[in-house]
């Protein structure tokens, strides 16, 4: 894959690294950006790099809770551009998809897209002359506890939780602070293994860690590996409403605990191909000219 300018620019905004040390670990990787982060970590004590915002997909989330909190949807449904994710027609569609989704209680796009829906998606489609996609759909539905949720002010981000208890506000403010801090995990023993190793090797690799006892290092790591569990699961994170309080102090002073979180933010984990304008130009020249 070729290192081009916008993948050296965009290891940078992810990084805060130099262009010339961007560019060499791109090269190195043949422009495997998310590679390029991890060996640089390994190599220069980089802290957790910023998440690609390169997304392939515009559109909005929206949701429904049942009135009684007992539970809640969330659904991404997605337009090639912000323009059209504006348009009321498109939201018009996706207002009938979360209320679809709601009365049925699916979680299953093959099963809420039916015949009817479709000629609805199709009729759009040819409206406003752009593919429109519901990307995913999620059910929370617990058997005991509460479901809150939150929609940020651009539609872009939703959040449903799962309480053991509380009421509807405690869920809203907890849905919130995932929508704004956005964590990995609810606890730090739900993280998975398999990136807890990914970690220690991460930070084994690191250039304080050279030339010490191994026992020296471990001890290292423990306190290191503590930290990172923290920082990313909800219950340990300081509240964004009040900082002197974690969430899990939060809830638990109301009598509850946090089950789960689903978070959906527009157009996450698929990469939107950046057209090359002035090559698309050039190449419209020569076309007309041959």
């Amino acid at each position: 894959m070729a290192v081009t300018a916008s993948l050296v620019k965009e290891l940078r905004e992810r990084t805060g690294l130099g262009m010339m040390e961007c560019k060499k670990a791109l090269v190195e990787t043949d422009g495997d950006i998310e590679l390029a982060i991890e060996n640089l970590r390994k190599a220069s004590g980089l802290k957790a790099a910023k998440k690609a915002d390169r997304t392939a997909a515009e559109g909005v989330v929206a949701m429904k809770i049942a009135d009684d909190n007992s539970y809640g949807v969330v659904v991404e449904v997605n337009s090639e551009t912000d323009f059209v994710a504006r348009d009321d027609s498109f939201l018009a569609f996706v207002n009938t998809v979360v209320e679809k989704a709601f009365a049925e209680k699916t979680a299953d796009v093959a099963a809420l897209v039916d015949a009817a829906l479709e000629d609805q998606r199709q009729a759009l489609v040819q409206k406003i002359g752009e593919n429109i996609g519901v990307r995913r759909v999620t059910l929370v539905q617990p058997e005991s506890g509460i479901v809150g949720g939150y929609v940020h002010s651009n539609n872009r981000i939703a959040v449903l939780t799962e309480l053991t208890a509380g009421d509807d506000e405690l869920a809203r403010d907890v849905a919130m602070h995932v929508a704004a801090v956005n964590p990995q995990v609810v606890k730090p023993e739900d993280m998975p293994e398999e990136l807890v190793n990914k970690e220690k090797d991460i930070i084994k690799a690191q250039p304080d860690m050279e030339g010490k006892p191994e026992e020296i290092v471990e001890k290292m790591m423990v306190g290191r590996i503590k930290k990172f569990l923290k920082e990313a699961s909800l219950i340990e994170q300081p509240f964004v409403k009040d900082p002197e309080v974690t969430v899990g102090k939060l809830v638990e002073k109301a009598g509850a605990s946090v089950v789960s979180f689903t978070r959906f933010e527009v157009g996450e984990g698929i990469e939107k191909k950046e057209e090359d304008f002035a090559a698309e130009v050039a190449a419209q020249v020569a076309a007309s000219k041959s």
